[in-house]
């Protein structure tokens, strides 16, 4: 493990090298495809390898199914980070993109607006007239969410048709996460299920969170690797070591994502 981590941020190593070394390197413009719920904590962290490489990055977040067609259909981009591995695997299939290496984990949550009482409990999803917003199915976190109905009906323990009767009451299914805890903060919805990342600092204050139980909760992993066709190979590897670093692992962490392990 301990070379394979010293063969992984060989790249990094070099940029930042050169950096002390000159004060300055060759700046490369890099483009990051990345789910919308690395938002903030990669906005950040862009920055901060942008400071310590002379890079210039540039993000363009969305749903990772979105990312992934863009891609597909021609899209230029460096490095690409998804909320699953079901968007990221056909592009290393099609020779996109590099094989995927796990950095984060995330789980899923309930949020509530603030001064609404309509969610108290989990049971409440199945409650008739409740507006419920969700991603939609191809989205990661759709994908998730619908995971984590269907092994609440496996446990019996709210009834086999849980699913069914909370899906019944789905108002609106969104193409990213960000847009399903929008309609939320928004009150367009009285209920939504979102990553626990999602609950901001700016969201935060408007919602109420109503934790799931573990047994039932998916276990969120996000892969992230460099395109082929990037025009700074070497720099789009030395991002992602650097999302890998303990420096990266430590922003992301302050955003509320867990360890890849």
């Amino acid at each position: 493990m301990f070379k394979k981590n010293v063969r992984k941020n060989v790249v990094l190593t070099v940029l930042l090298t050169a950096s002390s070394a000159t004060g300055t390197v060759t700046a490369a413009n890099l483009t990051v495809f990345a789910a919308s719920s690395l938002s903030d904590a990669f906005t950040e962290l862009g920055r901060a390898f942008d400071a310590q490489t002379g890079n210039k990055t540039a993000f363009s977040f969305a749903g990772s199914q979105v990312l992934r067609t863009q891609l597909e259909n021609g899209a230029k981009a460096d490095v690409y980070a998804s909320a699953n591995d079901a968007q990221y695997t056909p592009l290393v299939t099609r020779g996109l993109v590099a094989a995927g290496q796990p950095f984060a984990r995330n789980k899923l949550t309930l949020i509530a607006p603030k001064n609404n009482p309509a969610l108290k409990t989990l049971n409440d999803l199945t409650r008739p007239g409740l507006k419920l917003v969700i991603a939609d199915k191809a989205v990661p976190v759709g994908d998730y969410t619908r995971r984590m109905l269907a092994a609440i009906d496996r446990s019996g323990t709210y009834g086999k048709d849980f699913s069914a009767r909370t899906l019944k009451n789905v108002v609106s299914e969104e193409t990213n996460v960000r847009q399903v805890a929008l309609k939320v903060q928004l009150g367009e919805a009285d209920a939504a299920v979102v990553y626990a990342t999602d609950v901001t600092p700016i969201l935060k204050p408007l919602v109420r969170v109503i934790a799931l139980p573990s047994r039932f909760n998916q276990n969120v992993s996000y892969p992230i690797g460099a395109l082929k066709g990037s025009a700074s190979p070497e720099t789009a590897y030395a991002f992602v070591s650097y999302v890998q670093s303990a420096a990266g692992q430590q922003i992301l962490r302050k955003w509320g994502f867990s360890g890849p392990q």
